[in-house]
């Protein structure tokens, strides 16, 4: 006769049969597609206005796959490093916009106008987006008026010996572009004086409402 004991320990050394492990792994499958499924789809929806009811599709040029911004090697006005400014540790973490020109001449300005225009119309939202400048050469007549125009807009540095490193398709040594940083520290898209502030607008939007954080 067969003690509880006896049965306790044959039982527990089964191995677990053909259907145990398929139950298991559809459990898995489950699991995965409740918890991470909806991040998944709101990635895709962020980034390409997937099965995004509204049919809405971006105006800027999209970076693919979006640059981590660490690679610009940028830093702040305190010395620090841009990417410090991001992520899911940063307490506020904000979109930012950045006007990006080896000689700011007239489009460059006309981009920084625009940059400012553009976050000012975002009414209500407008403390969800920051605005800086990477400009390499700036004429003195701007430069002795950059804090009565653009007190908001913190001018970036290079923190490495060479040049920044761009995302493919800017080079702004030939023209100059604004870039779309998300909360995490993505450059994931630019835009230049072909676009209208409309457009910008019309792109901010639609991110902030898609966007958990920033």
């Amino acid at each position: 006769m067969t003690t509880p004991m006896a049965e306790f320990m044959n039982h527990t050394s089964e191995q677990p049969g053909p259907e145990q492990i398929r139950r298991g792994r559809r459990m898995a499958v489950l699991l995965f597609t409740v918890g991470l499924g909806p991040m998944v789809v709101a990635t895709l929806m962020y980034y390409t206005g997937w099965l995004n009811p509204s049919g809405h599709t971006n105006h800027g040029v999209l970076i693919t796959p979006p640059l981590p911004v660490a690679e610009l090697q940028l830093t702040d006005a305190t010395g620090a490093p841009l990417e410090d400014h991001f992520g899911s540790a940063v307490a506020e973490p904000r979109w930012l916009m950045i006007v990006v020109a080896d000689r700011c001449a007239d489009a460059c300005e006309s981009l920084l106008y625009l940059s400012r225009q553009v976050n000012i119309a975002l009414g209500k939202n407008a403390h969800r987006v920051a605005r800086s400048a990477y400009l390499q050469v700036v004429p003195a007549a701007f430069q002795r008026h950059w804090q009565e125009n653009y007190p908001l807009m913190q001018r970036l540095t290079s923190g490495a010996a060479e040049h920044p490193r761009w995302p493919e398709g800017v080079d702004p040594r030939q023209t100059p572009r604004v870039l779309l940083v998300d909360p995490l520290g993505n450059v994931m898209m630019h835009y230049g004086t072909e676009h209208s502030g409309k457009a910008i607008l019309e792109d901010l939007k639609h991110l902030l409402k898609l966007s958990q954080i920033g």
